[in-house]
This record gives C-alpha cells, sequence and structure tokens, in this order.
C-alpha cells in the first residue's frame, strides 16, 4: 500500500479510487476460519515448530549443565496442534528438524550478502508454500536476531519481532537498533527479531521483470495523462501482470497477507514463543491485525504504527483512495514548511509560489532530463519522499533551490535512478503487487480506473495517477480467485491490550485507519497520536513522548490511557546541503527503525 522512501526498501504504492465494480473472483473458501485447509496446516507446522524449538531449548541446556530434557522442556503451547497430527517426541536438535519438516531456528553468523555484522545472528525458517499441503513443497525465509542483553539485570521478556511493512520490505536489518540508545531498555529485555517475508530478499524471491529493465532513466511522467499515454499504461500493466505469472510460476498465488500471517504464527512457534510480541509498520500493521483476529490467544504485546485501515471492504482498492488526499495535504506542508524558510531557499514564500518554482524545475527537466538521467518520474519519486519523511526537507528544498540558480547536480544526485539498487527494487515491487493483487478483488476494467482516478486528480494531482498505474496490474492478475479479507477484530475479546501509534497527518497511512483499527480491537487498544505531525513511521526515535509510550508499554504492558496525544516532534531545520552542523552529535540522522513502507 505504501511507496517505499527510500531505494534500498524497493518500490510499492496503491491505486486509487471511487468506485469498486466488475471485480474478480473471490476465493471465499480461503478465509481463514477454523477448520480450513490452510489454517488446519499452519496449526500443525506450528506445533511441529514448537516441539523443535523445545528440544533445541532443552539440548543447549543440557550442553551448558543447567538442566536436563524433561525438566525444562514445556509441553507444547495450548492450542497450537491438531490432535494426533504429530509422532513420538523427537530426542536430538537433529531429530527435531527432521520431525519439524525443517522448522525450527539455528542461529549462525549471517551470510555476507546481508550485511549484517555480528552481534546479529542468522537462521533459515522451512514453511509450506502452500498450506494447506503442510508436507508439500517447501520455501525458506531469512529471520535475524540479536539476544536479549540483559543490561542492568533486565530479565529477558521473549522475543521482539519486527515487520517494517510494504509489502515488498525487509526486516532483516532490524536487530541492529540494540546499539542505539533509544533501545537499550527494550534491547536489554527481548531477543530483537527481524525476517524478511515470503517472496522478499532471499525468502523465495519473487520476481515480475528483468532488473535490466529497471534502474534506467529519465522517464518522462505528463502532467495530465493523455489518451494515448494511458493506452501504453493500459499496454505495459498487462505485460508486467504477464511477467509476474511467467516469472514467479506456482508460488505466485501464495504470496498473499494471510500466507504471511500463517508463517509469523510458525515463526513465533519455531522461535519457543507461546505468545507473539510484535511491531508492526505501515502494512505491517495490518499484518499484525489480521494475525490479531485468527491467533488472538497466542498475542503477547504488539505495537501497531501508523496504521493501514483494515475495514475488509476497504482491502485495497478502495483503502486507497485516501492516500491521493493524504499524500496532496503533505505536499502542501512541504510546501508551507519551504514558504516559511524562504530566506534559506528563495523558492517563494507562500505554498503557491513555492508550487510555481516546483513547476519550473519539472518544466525544465521535461525539456532536457537533469543530468541525462533525471526527467519528471524521477522528480516526482524523489519528491513524494517529502510527503513521507520530513527529514528529508531541507535537502529536497535546497535541491530546487540550487537546480533553479544553475545547479542541477544536488537534484541530480538526490533523484538519480540507481542502478545497483534495481534488482531489490524490481523484487519489492513484485512481492508488494502480488500481495495487493492476491489479497482483494480489484475493478478489472479500464473504465472504472480511468473514471475514478480522473476525477480524483482534479483534487489531489501530486499522485493519483502516478499510483494508479503502478498498481493497475491487478486488473489483469492472472490468478483468477482473489483472497477475500478478513474481517479485524471479529473477536476482540480475547485479545490482551494492544498499542497504535499515529501521525495525525500520516499521508501514506491517514489517521482515519489509526481510528478503525482500534474500534475493530476493541477496548484493550489504545491509539497514541502524534498532533499535528505527518512523518511516516511514528516509534523509534524520532519524538520522545512517542518512545516513552511504546517503550513502557512494550516492557510493562501498560497503554497509559485509552487515547493519549503527544506533541509534534520539531520540525527540520532549514539547511543547507553542505550544512553538516546540522547532525547532532550521537544521534543518527533520519529514522531511527528501519525505514517503512
Amino acid at each position: 500500500m505504501m511507496r517505499t522512501p527510500l531505494a534500498r526498501c524497493g518500490v510499492a504504492a496503491a491505486a486509487l479510487s471511487l468506485v469498486l465494480c466488475a471485480p474478480a473472483p473471490v476465493r471465499a473458501a480461503t478465509a481463514p476460519v477454523p477448520g480450513t485447509a490452510e489454517a488446519t496446516g499452519a496449526e500443525l507446522v506450528a506445533r511441529r515448530a514448537a516441539v523443535a524449538a523445545a528440544r533445541a531449548r532443552d539440548d543447549r541446556a543440557t550442553a551448558a549443565g543447567t538442566g536436563t530434557p524433561e525438566a525444562s522442556t514445556p509441553a507444547p503451547p495450548e492450542g497450537t496442534g491438531a490432535p494426533g497430527a504429530v509422532g513420538p517426541r523427537p530426542r536430538t536438535t537433529a531429530d527435531a528438524h527432521t520431525a519439524a519438516g525443517g522448522s525450527d531456528l539455528v542461529f549462525r553468523s549471517c551470510p555476507a550478502v546481508e550485511e549484517l555484522p555480528p552481534p546479529v545472528l542468522c537462521a533459515t525458517l522451512r514453511v509450506p508454500l502452500d498450506y494447506a499441503r503442510p508436507d508439500g513443497p517447501q520455501i525458506s525465509l531469512g529471520v535475524s536476531r540479536i539476544p536479549a542483553s540483559g543490561h542492568g539485570g533486565a530479565a529477558r521478556q521473549g522475543a521482539l519481532v519486527y515487520n517494517p511493512g510494504g509489502p515488498g520490505a525487509s526486516g532483516m536489518s532490524f536487530p541492529l537498533v540494540a546499539g542505539l540508545p533509544e533501545w537499550k531498555r527494550i534491547g536489554a529485555a527481548y531477543d530483537l527479531v527481524g525476517y524478511a517475508p515470503r517472496g522478499v530478499g532471499r525468502s523465495a524471491p519473487l520476481s515480475c521483470e528483468d532488473p535490466a529493465a529497471r534502474g534506467r532513466g529519465p522517464t518522462q511522467d505528463p502532467r495530465t495523462p493523455s489518451p494515448a499515454y494511458k493506452r501504453e499504461r493500459v499496454a505495459a500493466a498487462r505485460a508486467y501482470a504477464r511477467g509476474c505469472a511467467r516469472r514467479s510460476g506456482a508460488a505466485l498465488p501464495y504470496v498473499t497477507t494471510l500466507d504471511n500471517v500463517r508463517d509469523l504464527y510458525v515463526l513465533r512457534a519455531a522461535l519457543g514463543e507461546p505468545k507473539l510480541t510484535f511491531m508492526g509498520a505501515s502494512y505491517g500493521t495490518y499484518l499484525g491485525a489480521v494475525y490479531a483476529t485468527l491467533y488472538p490467544g497466542h498475542v503477547g504485546r504488539m505495537v501497531l504504527d501508523s496504521a493501514v485501515n483494515p475495514d475488509p471492504r476497504r482491502i485495497w482498492y478502495l483503502n486507497n483512495l485516501d492516500q491521493a488526499a493524504g499524500f496532496e495535504r503533505r505536499w502542501y506542508d512541504f510546501r508551507a514548511w519551504v514558504a516559511r524558510h524562504h530566506a534559506a531557499y528563495r523558492l517563494g514564500a507562500t505554498p503557491a509560489a513555492v508550487q510555481a518554482s516546483y513547476v519550473r524545475v519539472r518544466d525544465a527537466v521535461a525539456r532536457a532530463p537533469a543530468g541525462g538521467v533525471v526527467g519528471t518520474g524521477e522528480l516526482r519519486a524523489a519528491f513524494l519522499q517529502a510527503a513521507y519523511y520530513d527529514d528529508v526537507w531541507p535537502q529536497r528544498a535546497a535541491a530546487l533551490s540550487a537546480f533553479l540558480a544553475g545547479d542541477p547536480g544536488p537534484l541530480v544526485e538526490q533523484a538519480r535512478p540507481e542502478p545497483e539498487s534495481a534488482a531489490a527494487q524490481e523484487n519489492a515491487r513484485a512481492v508488494y503487487t502480488a500481495v495487493l493483487c492476491n489479497d482483494a478483488a480489484w475493478p478489472a476494467d479500464w473504465e472504472t480506473w480511468d473514471r475514478d482516478n480522473t476525477e480524483l486528480a482534479r483534487r489531489a494531482p501530486f499522485e493519483t495517477w502516478a499510483n494508479a498505474f503502478l498498481n493497475l496490474p491487478c486488473a489483469y492478475w492472472p490468478v483468477r480467485e482473489r483472497q477475500q479479507p478478513v474481517a479485524v477484530g471479529a473477536r476482540p475479546a480475547g485479545l490482551p491490550r494492544t498499542l497504535i501509534v499515529a501521525a495525525e497527518r500520516d499521508g501514506a497511512t491517514p489517521y482515519a485507519g489509526a481510528l478503525e483499527l482500534q474500534r475493530r480491537l476493541g477496548s484493550g487498544a489504545a491509539l497514541v497520536t502524534e498532533k499535528g505531525a505527518g512523518t511516516h513511521g511514528v516509534a523509534g526515535g524520532r519524538n520522545d513522548c512517542v518512545d516513552r509510550h511504546v517503550e513502557r508499554y512494550i516492557l510493562t504492558g501498560d497503554t497509559s490511557g485509552w487515547r493519549v496525544t503527544c506533541a509534534p516532534h520539531p520540525e527540520p531545520a532549514p539547511v543547507s546541503l553542505d550544512d553538516r552542523a546540522a547532525r547532532t552529535p550521537g544521534k543518527v540522522p533520519g529514522v531511527v527503525l528501519p525505514p517503512v513502507v
């Protein structure tokens, strides 16, 4: 649902529409109610993983002389298995691995390709491609971890699993936050666990086109798409959907939110945790909310940051309508900030004047791409980041100012395509597209898309058409049967307290989604709102007030009230590209958590 703000996380976005019509068939039988083949398969695999994790823990305790298998092995968590599905308990770690179908986790030094230094350790989780066939073809998911430090005598509370969103982003780098002061107390009590969801990175990677076809510039997006340009994009969307079927093959239908939730359920068991403590950002909030709905008895603590609206009627086509207005609002916020700092940037003293300066740059790169590589498409993509993160406002404003003063260098540096990351971007877009297209029905006729986005672009021109064209492959998706979205919060009575955090002016996940998520999760769900702010991804080092609430909840379970507000984090200072003093010593610039999508 979200476009990745940083190149390392790939590309993601959403189409926007007003009316849902001519939907693709919905696979109602795949709704994960008890008794479905997929649900039963997930329970079986999780039970096996729990047995393997317990046996591995016993072996480590025995080797350390701290216990015996009989004394230290707990019974499998209640409700995690199908009766009669598992035979005698394995007696060794190797036997456990066999009994679990490879679902136990053996942590070792990370492969060089992950670029994760010690003390981060990595493991591989084996899960079924299709949970209706738990003993059928298996895929491998990458997992990373730094064990709880126990600093200050803190008792270990379990594992904290993080998902950065997307869909299509990897959380493998998450454990690195253990070295940051903002995470010291949490890292003392929890193992910090990241993972690459199915299809992402090295986790059975998905692909829809040759990466060599990406990362090249310039591209030119017309301000108002003509009928001819629209026909080109329809043809491109059809070709992209065909490419997904050709390059991803039999795996394509199984890259869904429901399959990701089942993977998370198995990961919890493989970690030896009876309940999942989880932090999800952006799309990760929807993943967590669906997990909480399906497995309320296996939820420990859950932080949902920058919430997707989980109303099943809005997954995903209608839900993304809100992004157009949200991005337009944040585009205005950026221009208003630049106008307040006209003395520094000379781009105009009003938001309208700043818009005129941007249009001058846009028209210039339409005529002659900056550096030969930055056209209007690259320009828009670079400035979309300003609608996500206010961290980049000074750099983007300085780049516009320098360009209009005759120096295109800063703009080229910030907006140029990055061929070195083309493969990662292609993979991220493929996973994003597969999840959203598989998850729910989309309009199957171009006329609906054209009508809705034409109307929408009159009110929110900044990102409407780019989102629509990026998601258009869903209209021609080769998987005939789509999933039926889960009714999030259908069983809130059994759910422990959860914590939602949101920025009031978030463009990617508008604030109404946080309110809807809180309503659906019931009276145990608390909401912390960053008033007057709009940066996507609130927790993790940007706002001390929000971080205090998050830390207290993760460590104690205290949600400090049903609805709590925090003042906005400080706006960035109007510094030039060369002002290195803008970075406060000892602080990591930008987002402390891995970028959310």
